[in-house]
């Protein structure tokens, strides 16, 4: 067992530096760099000894002594003693604590449903969010709200509760087409069909974005089942004629090529069955590529830059019993997105909800979230999971750039040098210390090694 105390750097990048006398303990023969679990979360020790997880980010206050030992399914972390006090960091700090800048703005929610305040939870345990004004809460009443998400039980082609140019980011797998059990939805139409609803529904994604907002969809190459479609050209295509513009496609490589059961002709050339074992995330977006709202505070690491801007992902998918849904996507997808293409606080939708991979990775990602899904039972399931495993009702997301501004604040302190060439390097230094706090904690992490 290793005992130590969290510094706030640990905290706010969610990852325990484990000193060189232990490592033995908790590594045994394993050699570093290598992936584990953490508390039954996904986890990895880097070669600096460092453990890394989304289960840690802002899951205790900073001065937290925690306990790291070993169990069957890897590792588990637990407080020693709680910290007294109310920062942001604190797990049981009051959501109306929190500067409101970090909440849903109010040109969020529609202004058709904007007139007058209501503090009642939406369900059970849910922390209500000060400033926002609800009307005709019987049609646009969210499910579940907590902290920066919101979840509503609606119907993607018709819902009024996203205020046009008010989205960020949207990452989404829509339903296949397919013929997958989902519980509110045929997923064995005409093929005609399918392209009609998927015209719907992105054109209400559309609305939705910022001018220079991005669309991250998953979608298949092409499917086989009922006939062989190109699925992924079609799809892009009526995105294009929308309105969207094309950025580029990356390919998820699942891997899963061992699954298939279907080959046509056996062993002849009369009808074989070509599989691709991959699946697509196009990147589309509005109007401008480039991204000039938001709070412009990236955070993703230079290794992971320079990995995810590779058009090639290679990760397992989902399981369907982890999740309890028929059709999930690994975390690992919405991660990847969000940190590429979206800055710390931007404002991430799922039109397609379903378990909530992607609101977890909103909220573990320090982005706000909303959800839509026409299933009351997905929408259930995902407000189970952000509970669980994003710990939506125990932690406090902070402000954006807060760890920075004390930087900023450090860095303009100049000296008192009264010669002109002396203020002059003080502007400069200052200048360069104001850029530096202003790059994103992977880039600041990089430095530290």
């Amino acid at each position: 067992m290793v005992t130590k105390t969290l510094k706030k750097k640990e905290v706010e990048l969610g990852f325990v530096h484990i000193p060189v006398k232990n490592r033995a303990e908790l590594l045994g023969e394993l050699v570093a760099p290598f992936e584990t679990k953490l508390n039954d979360s996904p986890a990895k020790f880097d070669k600096y000894g460092r453990l890394w997880s989304y289960y840690l980010k802002r899951r205790f206050p900073t001065g937290t002594q925690i306990t790291i030992s070993k169990n069957d399914g890897g590792l588990e972390i637990s407080a020693i003693e709680k910290q007294e006090g109310n920062t942001a960091l604190q797990m049981t700090a009051p959501i109306e604590t929190v500067s409101t800048n970090i909440l849903l703005p109010e040109n969020v929610i529609s202004h058709q449903v904007l007139e007058k305040r209501s503090t009642e939870p939406i369900a059970e345990g849910a922390n209500t969010l000060p400033s926002q004004e609800i009307t005709n809460i019987d049609r646009v009443k969210p499910y579940f709200h907590a902290n920066s998400v919101l979840i509503f039980n609606e119907n993607v082609t018709t819902t009024e509760a996203v205020e046009k140019n008010s989205i960020d980011l949207i990452v989404t797998s829509p339903p296949y087409n397919v013929d997958i059990k989902y519980n509110s939805h045929d997923d064995k139409i005409s093929y005609e069909d399918y392209l009609e609803f998927s015209r719907k529904w992105m054109s209400r994604c559309f609305e939705w974005l910022k001018e220079d907002g991005r669309f991250c969809l998953n979608i298949p190459l092409d499917k086989n089942k009922n006939g062989q479609q190109s699925v992924g050209a079609d799809l892009t295509t009526i995105a294009k004629k929308i309105g969207f513009k094309y950025h580029s496609t990356i390919v998820w490589n699942e891997g899963n090529i061992s699954r298939r059961t279907a080959w046509g002709s056996w062993m002849r050339a009369s009808a074989p069955f070509v599989i691709a074992p991959v699946e697509l995330i196009v990147i589309l977006y509005k109007e401008t590529w480039k991204k000039t709202s938001g709070s412009k505070v990236s955070d993703i690491s230079r290794d992971d830059f320079m990995n995810w801007t590779n058009g090639l992902w290679t990760f397992q998918g989902e399981s369907k019993k982890r999740t309890g849904h028929p059709a999930p996507f690994p975390i690992e997808l919405p991660h990847r997105c969000i940190k590429l293409f979206s800055f710390v606080n931007d404002l991430v939708l799922d039109p397609f909800l379903g378990s909530g991979t992607t609101l977890v990775a909103s909220v573990l990602d320090n982005r706000r979230g909303i959800g839509i899904d026409v299933d009351l039972e997905y929408c259930e399931l995902a407000k189970k999971r952000l509970i669980k495993e994003a710990h939506i009702l125990d932690t406090v997301l902070a402000t954006v750039g807060e760890s920075h501004e004390a930087e900023r604040q450090r860095g303009a302190k100049k000296e008192t040098i009264n010669s002109t060439q002396g203020t002059e390097r003080t502007k400069t230094q200052r200048g360069k210390r104001e850029v530096s706090a202003r790059l994103d904690n992977g880039i600041l992490q990089e430095k530290s090694r």
